[in-house]
C-alpha cells in the first residue's frame, strides 16, 4: 500500500472504515491541500495554469454562505485557457487519482466504491453542445484506457441537459438525461455507487441541498464495469469542455465541496456465507490470496488469464484454510475459479506487483 502523509491526513482529510475526504480549509495553499490527500507527494491536479500564468491558480477556496463552509472554486477561461499547453481545441481544469495515489483511492475489481461529492453551477452556466464534463470514472489499463467509463456532462441543446455517459468498450451511450436548468445556481449533492466487476452495478443521485429533492437519479444491477487488461479505475471532478463551438461558452468558475472515496467489499464473509461465495482477499494482491467461505465440494482451484488461458491450478486439501502463491504472476486481471463435483465458482482478481 502506499502511504498518505501523515501530517496532512491528520488535519485535512479522515480515513474511517476506507473512507478518504477532501474538505476545503480556507484560502491559500489549495493545490498543496489537493495533492497531499488525492496523490502525496505527486501531481493529481491538471489545469491550464501553464498558458495562463497571469491568472495563477485555477483552483482556489472561499468561504460559501449557503453551505457556511469553505469550498473549492474551479475557474475556467473561453481564452487562453486549454488542455494543460497539450490540446488546444478543448480546457481541462481537473482533480483526479491516479496510479501515484493510495490504493484505496483506486477502484479494482470485487469493490464498491461509494463517491460522494457536492456542486454549484453558476447562474446562467452555458455548456457546450460537444461537450462539457464535470465527473468521469476512468479505466486504466488495457486497449480501451482513452474512453471513460461513465461521464457526467452537461450539453447545450433545447432545453440543455445533463447526461449520464457510459462506455462499455469504445463508444458511448446515454444511460440518463435531465434538463439542466434546475440544477443551476443551486448546491447540489451527488452519492456514487459502483461495484466493479463484469458483472457490476451502478447507480448515482443527485438532489438539491437545500430540501434534499432528489433531482437526478439512475441505477442498474447487473451492468459491466471491468474492461480487458484494466489495473484500476480513478475518478476525475472539475470543468472539461470543448472548444470547437467556442461561441456558447463564457468564462465559468464551477464550485465543489465535501469530497469522499469510500471502499466497501461489495460481500463480507457472513454476505458470502448467504449466498454460497467464496471470498477472496486481498485484491489487489501481490504474493499471496486467502481464501474464505470456500464451498465443502470445492476441491481444486484454477487460474485463468482474462483471455481464458490456464496459468495454474492447485488442488484443495483443508476448505477452511486456503491460501494460494500468486507471486510468479505477471501485474494484470486474472480469473480465479473453484471447481469440484456440481460446483464451478469464478471470481476475477487483480495481481499488482
Amino acid at each position: 500500500m502506499k502511504y498518505l502523509c501523515v501530517l496532512w491526513l491528520l488535519f485535512l482529510s479522515f480515513n474511517i472504515n476506507g473512507q478518504i475526504v477532501l474538505d476545503a480549509d480556507g484560502p491559500g495553499n489549495t493545490y498543496s491541500l489537493i495533492t497531499s490527500v488525492l496523490a502525496p507527494g505527486y501531481n493529481p491536479i491538471e489545469v491550464p495554469d501553464c498558458n495562463h500564468t497571469s491568472f495563477g491558480d485555477h483552483i482556489d477556496e472561499v468561504y460559501d454562505t449557503d453551505l457556511n463552509i469553505n469550498v473549492f472554486r474551479f475557474y475556467i477561461h473561453v481564452s487562453p485557457d486549454d488542455d494543460r499547453c497539450i490540446n488546444f481545441d478543448r480546457q481541462r481544469n481537473e482533480i483526479k487519482t491516479y496510479n501515484q495515489s493510495p490504493d484505496n483511492l483506486l477502484g479494482v475489481v470485487g469493490e464498491k466504491v461509494i463517491y460522494k461529492w457536492k456542486f454549484k453551477l453558476p447562474s446562467g452556466f452555458q455548456s457546450s453542445s460537444n461537450f462539457t464534463h464535470i465527473h468521469q470514472l476512468k479505466s486504466v489499463g488495457g486497449p480501451l484506457a482513452s474512453m471513460p467509463m461513465y461521464t457526467l456532462t452537461t450539453r447545450k441543446s433545447n432545453p440543455d441537459r445533463l447526461e449520464l455517459r457510459y462506455a462499455e468498450t469504445d463508444s458511448q451511450i446515454t444511460l440518463a438525461q435531465t434538463d439542466l436548468l434546475p440544477l443551476v445556481d443551486t448546491w447540489l449533492d451527488v452519492t456514487e455507487t459502483i461495484i466493479y466487476g463484469t458483472t457490476g452495478s451502478y447507480s448515482i443521485e443527485i438532489k438539491q441541498v437545500s430540501n434534499n429533492v432528489i433531482l437526478f437519479t439512475y441505477s442498474n444491477n447487473n451492468i459491466i464495469n471491468w474492461r480487458q487488461d484494466a489495473e484500476f479505475v480513478r475518478p476525475k471532478w472539475g470543468i472539461y469542455r470543448s472548444l470547437n463551438n467556442v461561441q456558447d461558452l463564457r468564462d465559468e468558475s464551477v464550485l465543489f465541496a465535501n469530497f469522499s472515496i469510500e471502499e466497501v467489499e461489495p460481500l463480507s464473509v457472513g454476505d458470502s456465507e448467504l449466498n454460497n461465495e467464496f471470498f477472496i482477499f486481498p485484491n489487489p494482491a501481490q504474493n499471496i490470496l486467502q481464501f474464505k467461505n470456500v464451498p465443502l465440494e470445492a476441491n481444486l482451484i484454477k487460474v485463468f488469464s482474462i483471455e481464458g488461458r490456464k496459468i495454474m491450478d492447485k488442488a484443495i486439501d483443508n476448505n477452511t484454510d486456503v491460501i494460494l502463491d500468486v507471486s510468479s504472476l505477471l501485474q494484470g486481471t486474472y480469473i480465479i475459479n473453484l471447481s469440484g463435483k456440481l460446483l464451478s465458482q469464478s471470481k476475477l482478481i487483480v495481481i499488482s506487483n
